[in-house]
């Protein structure tokens, strides 16, 4: 019996050994490199001294639907985006999965569906995506000019598939935003995220 709690506790801590802290509001954001759909290559560190949004996204998830096809998620990238916020929608669905898109056809969604992000990057291996602990579509993180996560969670308190109920929700991302942008702490930093589970 020893030996077998033995062993048991020798797999619980190499198990923990191996686990990746989430990372929190107010530490370093993880520094990551992905290829964007036309191949070029996006390096996270390379963005400091701007604000990024970190978006995960999958078009076959009907909350990632909701908020393109209402316009809700292309109108926060072009708001944002001509405000000098570098904006990345990351895809970690993992290649091998039948939810996992090409860079043609994430490139030709992004596009039919009038998103404008800075890139939309593949994570076929899901390793950034685990890095951040990202666990839904859409999953939203805020970074600053230092490279410091200020808003980690869900996009807005409207956790349905309702195209309408983008007109009534409290969006924290522009929220978050706004106030960071502004110089003042972010009232809402963090939230549970709401969506479809990332395809591990």
């Amino acid at each position: 019996m020893k030996q077998i709690l033995g062993r048991m506790l020798i797999s619980l801590a190499f198990v923990a050994s191996q686990a990746v802290a989430a990372p929190a509001v107010g530490q370093p954001a993880p520094d990551f490199t992905l290829t964007d759909t036309a191949g070029k290559t996006v390096k996270l560190s390379d963005q400091k001294g701007k604000f990024v949004v970190l978006e995960w996204v999958n078009p076959e998830c009907p909350y990632v639907r909701k908020h393109y096809n209402s316009a809700n998620m292309p109108k926060l990238q072009k708001e944002f985006g001509a405000k000098n916020v570098t904006w990345l929608a990351i895809n970690s669905t993992r290649k091998g999965h039948s939810e996992f898109k090409s860079p043609q056809e994430m490139a030709a969604w992004m596009k039919q569906t009038g998103g404008a992000p800075a890139a939309t990057l593949l994570d076929a291996d899901s390793k950034v995506g685990r890095l951040y602990a990202a666990v839904t579509t859409p999953h939203m993180y805020i970074i600053d000019p230092k490279g410091t996560l200020v808003y980690v969670g869900a996009i807005d308190d409207k956790r349905s598939t309702r195209e309408e109920d983008v007109k009534t929700a409290k969006n924290f991302v522009r929220v978050a935003l706004g106030e960071a942008m502004a110089g003042k702490p972010v009232s809402t930093a963090s939230t549970n995220p709401y969506g479809c589970s990332i395809k591990y």
